[in-house]
This record gives C-alpha cells, structure tokens and sequence, in this order.
C-alpha cells in the first residue's frame, strides 16, 4: 500500500501567511494563518518563521493524525526570479517543513490564478497591499507584472494610500486641491502638524502595509464626492487595467473571449473601487470575461502542490474543495484565515 498524500499550500503575503493542508483525495484537513512572509519586506527570518507557524496552525486545525507532507507549493510575494525561490527553498527545508525535493515555489500571483482559474489559462489581477498580473496559457506560456512597491504596484493600496499622503503635503504647500485626505492622513498617523509628516515617513519609516491602510480611507472620501480622493481612484484603476491589458497582449489573449479573474482586498467585494476597475478593464479588454475566483489563492498552491504529487485535481477532487470552501465561508456558519471566494464581478 503506498502512503498516503497530503500536500501543503501556502500563499505569503506582506500582509498574512495562509497555509493549507489537503490530502490526495480534495479533502481540506486544516486551515492556518501567520503573519507576513515577503522577505523583501521582514526579512527572511521573520518570513522563514511565518511559514511555518502558518502551517503548524493548519496542523493544530487538523487535530493530529495527519502523515508528513509529501508536497508543498508556495506561493510568495516578491519572488520572481531563481534566487528568490531558492531563499524561499531554504526557508521551508531549514524547518523541517517538507523534503526538499519536494518544495516548488512560484510568485504568489501563479497560484491566485491556479485557484481563480482552477488551473486553466487566463489572467489574474491582484489588488491589495500591492498589486500585479498574471497570465498563463495552457502551453506553458506566460507573463507577469508587478515590481514592488518601489517600483510599481499601481493602483494598489499602497499606492491609493501613498497619492493621499502626496495629496495632503501638495495641499500644505500650495501645489494641490484642498481635500478631506489631508485631515484623513493627519488622523490616521495621529499627528497634527504637516511638517511632522517627513518625521514620519523618513525617519519612522512607515511599513508598507501602514500607508497601505490607508486605502479605504481613500475610497470612503472618493464615494462622499472628495474630487482628489475620486482622481485618485480613476489613475489607480487606469493602471490596474493597464496592467490586464499588457498581458493580455503579451500572450496574444484578445481574438476571442477569454476569462480574467480578481483577487485581494481592493477588488474582492462589491464596491467603488472594484466597480472603476472592472469598467477600465472591460473599456480596454472587450473580449475579457470577468469571472469570481473558484478558490482564494491559498487553494490555488494546493492545486498546484497536488499535481507535484502526481494527482491530477480531477472535477470530482475540484468539486469536493468546493463544498468545503462553501461551507467554510462567510454567512455559512463556517470560518477559515483563507480568502472568500465568494463574490460576484
């Protein structure tokens, strides 16, 4: 009799680790959740610990029994290139978390797409604390952006919260609009002179996530008629569909109608922002088909992690995490640390 398969998904977030344990046959044994796990952002000890306290959690959830786990896929913010996942590759094995040989790491956007999608050729956009796209056609082709928050994550929450700490100095000095933003700023960091504000961000260094809280602050005043908050919102959602759009054409998407799902805080419920951003994407994308994602992300490295352990995530499998996904999620009387899938775009 061979051993049994339990597999392991994790999606490394700047903001959560979410780690999920499956066995071979859809069965979902345990949820977990840790803190962030882009080591770009905490380093890579605190990420390295992340991971594993998200999967010792899902452990936990499970209440014991369960078999070593035989494959583990990772999905990680800010990984993109070979270093990257070797660092990530060093993270799990330094903890015993799974063989070696059998750990495959990947950006967190390959396995948004993997449960959005449930494993089929398309494009995923990711919008929350940051944000980036991703497409893969069923040969194996693919593309990706997303360059930090250095570098990119346009329309993100970081960059809605980054314009409104710009829109707030521009005011202070004279170069901008009045708006609501700048009182907003001023209360959220809790200071009230706007010369404190370089204190703030130079020397306290705010974290990534700290200007990314911002965000609904910003959508809130866009909704109430704030006309620099609502400037603020169109750029963003330009930017996303942009993103989509550079895709899309990279992998020749376009002739005909192909599908295009959403994730992350931004754009996971119904709302003003996701409302902007769906109609920027289907201006410039007509032939785009915007779905809900089947599964969160967490589920999409589980998908992937079963098929680096030779199973096939057969309808009958995709089915069962369905039910399951369905009984866990909100309004059902269920919880999970894993993202709804729920939703409609």
């Amino acid at each position: 009799m061979s051993d049994p398969v339990l597999v392991a998904g994790i999606d490394g977030g700047a903001t959560h680790t979410r780690a999920v344990l499956v066995t071979a046959e859809g069965t979902i044994a345990g949820f977990g959740a840790a803190g962030p796990s882009n080591f770009d952002n905490v380093g890579e000890a605190a990420a390295s610990r992340n991971i594993r306290d998200a999967l010792e959690s899902a452990r936990r959830a499970a209440g014991g029994g369960l078999p070593a786990v035989s494959s583990m896929f990772l999905g990680m913010a800010g990984v993109v290139s070979g270093t990257d996942r070797e660092t990530v590759r060093r993270m799990v094995t330094r903890h015993g978390l799974a063989p070696g040989g059998s750990v495959a790491v990947d950006h967190d956007i390959r396995i948004a797409l993997a449960g959005g999608l449930e494993c089929h050729e398309g494009i995923v956009l990711i919008a929350g604390t940051g944000s980036s796209t991703y497409g893969r056609r069923s040969d194996g082709r693919n593309h990706r952006t997303g360059w930090g928050f250095l570098l990119d994550d346009r329309g993100s929450g970081y960059f809605l919260g980054l314009q409104a700490m710009i829109a707030a100095v521009m005011e202070a000095d004279g170069r901008g609009e009045e708006t609501e933003l700048a009182g907003v700023v001023r209360r959220h960091f809790k200071f009230s002179d706007i010369d404190d504000i370089l204190h703030i961000v130079y020397q306290d260094r705010i974290p990534v996530a700290g200007i990314a809280s911002l965000a609904p602050d910003v959508i809130r005043a866009a909704g109430e008629g704030d006309a620099v908050a609502g400037s603020i919102l169109a750029g963003g959602a330009r930017e996303i569909a942009r993103m989509v759009a550079t895709v899309a054409g990279r992998l020749g998407f376009g002739d005909t109608e192909f599908p295009v799902t959403m994730t992350g805080g931004l754009v996971e419920r119904p709302g003003h922002y996701r409302d902007l951003v769906c109609a920027e994407i289907r201006r410039s994308l007509p032939r785009a088909a915007l779905h809900p994602p089947s599964f969160p992300p967490v589920i999409g490295a589980a998908l992937l992690a079963l098929q680096g352990a030779g199973v096939s995530p057969t309808g009958a499998i995709l089915e069962r995490l369905r039910e399951q996904i369905r009984s866990l999620s909100p309004g059902s009387g269920g919880s999970t640390p894993a993202q709804s899938p729920t939703g409609k775009l």
